[in-house]
């Protein structure tokens, strides 16, 4: 029937989860299966009668966890599986060139079967970026050595600095190439923006010790973001509701008769982008609130018209 068939593939997505994931509450498996933490239970009971040898352990720290003597032989993958492997496979490639990649696309399309993905991931943007293939093979190069990375870094402020890291992960997210390195410096991980990094060199030293990516990324996801923020509200026209939708990501505050809008938003006050667009938008949008941004836009303005100036006056004495 349908409901033990449920049971069966729900078996063996947690005999999965615990194989690839350390010890795990029950609560936890519960949220992931989308039951209940006595459904749960049972489940367990039902895989150890089955010879999984999965270990139960109580208190705070308890959970449960299969242990390290077992592996799974038979082939547990479907067909959408692979499909779905395909796809993410694909995506990759269309982000970084990676020949060991390519090997294995093409052994999964075998496997996956003549149907193709129903989902496209396009990742090629990050690719656009002149050199991020070179910066990217300099790194690979770093953590097979297990060798140190050396780079000059200019941050959000345009300070420049000499950095000596231990590369764990390469990243793309938010449109954008990231390192994930340790410092020693700060004996913490740090994230780099590849785009601001210059004179990458793969160093003779050797790291401390090596690094694992999931635990890198990890870390550096679960830091509180200590950048700070601006609490901005604005008036827009009608006909730019949907570009302020689309790269500022507010809040519709208020929609007026005619189509017009105020929006509030919260940005990071050193990011670029958002002030860019702002600025992008001209007289369809109007800052409200706070003073300091409007004056900023005031100031950056009148030092824009500045430079123009020249310009404009020689063009007026051409007219003459």
């Amino acid at each position: 029937t349908m409901e033990v068939k449920m049971k069966l593939d729900r078996l063996l997505g947690i005999t999965i989860y615990l194989l690839n994931h350390e010890k795990t509450s029950a609560s936890t498996l519960a949220k992931r299966f989308e039951v209940s933490v006595r459904t749960i239970q049972r489940d367990i009971e039902a895989l150890c009668m089955a010879g999984i040898p999965v270990a139960a352990s109580m208190g705070a720290d308890g959970g449960y966890e299969i242990l390290d003597t077992f592996c799974m032989e038979r082939q547990t993958a479907e067909q959408t599986d692979y499909q779905h492997i395909v796809a993410a496979l694909q995506g990759l490639l269309s982000a970084y060139e990676e020949e060991t990649a390519e090997d294995t696309l093409e052994k999964m399309k075998a496997l996956a079967g003549t149907s193709a993905p129903e989902v496209i991931l396009d990742f090629s943007v990050a690719r656009e970026e002149n050199g991020i293939s070179g910066k990217l093979a300099i790194i690979r190069e770093c953590m097979d050595q297990g060798k140190k990375l050396s780079f000059l870094y200019t941050n959000a402020e345009d300070r420049e600095k000499q950095f000596e890291v231990e590369p764990a992960a390469c990243i793309f997210q938010w449109y954008a190439w990231y390192l994930a390195a340790y410092y020693p410096e700060k004996e913490s991980y740090c994230l780099f923006k590849l785009v601001r990094m210059r004179t990458l060199c793969c160093m003779e030293e050797r790291m401390q010790r090596k690094h694992d990516a999931g635990e890198a990324a990890e870390i550096l996801r679960s830091r509180p973001d200590t950048r700070k923020q601006l609490d901005i509200r604005l008036e827009g026209r009608k006909k730019v509701k949907v570009k302020c939708m689309e790269y500022l990501k507010g809040e519709i505050e208020e929609e007026k008769e005619n189509g017009d809008f105020i929006m509030r938003l919260r940005v990071p006050e050193n990011e670029h982008f958002w002030y860019g667009t702002i600025l992008g938008l001209g007289n369809q949008i109007k800052v409200l609130e706070p003073e300091s941004l409007k004056e900023r836009i005031c100031r950056d303005c009148r030092e824009v018209l500045a430079c123009y100036a020249e310009k404009r006056h020689a063009l007026y004495k051409n007219r003459i």
